[in-house]
């Protein structure tokens, strides 16, 4: 039987006067080791996609993380140079991509920028240098060379009780390795908060009433996916939600 495809969608970038799009290699890894799962990489494209086309040949969505971060107009805010850096192209692709999954039931992963944009496709806004607000720990990537120490796993979230990740994670604290300056704002109305850090950044959520697999999280269980415990089985069960989507289709 072949394998069960899951779409993720490119960043746009420029290298040497050319531009891009691109998938950061740890998602893509973590999607065909951690899920067992073959990628489709959706180009960032401002226009041109045609979303229920590329849902009707995959099984899944993986929303990654990336360097930009989610235009501040798309929940209502003017951009300041703070908000930065953009990139439109997958904002129109990753945005409309995350709706029509969750409006068609098929099973979706959010990664760092991916949760930002799961609460703002659903109505949700965004914080920015949320290290500066009082009582808000450092959440950034450290500035270091060495993508293990980067990438570490140091800080704890605590996964609340009843939760749809409670099944997979455990209910409590959970080490996890987040990574980031911005944050979920106002959540969306339609998303449960899942886990919170010690400061009380929200950094899990799922999608009430969901046909199938809809979680979004803000550290990275894509970098860890083959050492760590709790971001093999979030893997895992995002692989094993695809998988169902799949065998429910051939039915």
């Amino acid at each position: 039987m072949s394998k069960s495809v899951v779409a993720i969608p490119c960043d746009f970038r420029e290298f040497d006067g050319n531009v891009w799009h691109v998938v950061a290699h740890q998602y893509v890894r973590a999607a065909v080791e951690g899920a067992g799962v073959m990628p489709l990489l959706v180009p960032a494209l401002e226009t041109g996609n045609d979303i229920d086309e590329i849902l009707d040949r995959v099984d899944g969505v993986l929303a990654s993380g990336a360097r930009s971060n989610v235009h501040p107009a798309l929940y209502g805010r003017e951009a300041t140079d703070a908000d930065g850096p953009f990139d439109p192209g997958r904002d129109a692709t990753s945005l409309p991509l995350i709706r029509r999954a969750l409006d068609r039931g098929i099973p979706l992963l959010a990664i760092c920028r991916g949760i930002q944009e799961l609460n703002v496709a659903l109505g949700g806004t965004l914080a920015t240098e949320i290290q500066d607000q009082p009582g808000v720990s450092d959440h950034r990537k450290p500035d270091v060379p060495d993508l293990d120490v980067a990438y570490g796993i140091r800080q704890d979230v605590v996964v609340k009780e009843g939760s749809c990740l409670a099944p997979v994670l455990g209910v409590g604290r959970v080490r996890v390795n987040s990574l980031h300056r911005q944050a979920i704002a106002a959540t969306a109305p339609r998303l449960a908060v899942e886990a919170v850090a010690d400061d009380g950044t929200i950094e899990a959520v799922s999608v009430i009433g969901a046909k199938a697999f809809a979680v979004g999280v803000q550290w990275h269980p894509e970098y860890w996916v083959r050492t760590d415990a709790p971001s093999a089985a979030l893997f895992k069960a995002f692989g094993d939600a695809v998988r169902g989507y799949r065998k429910s289709k051939a039915v």
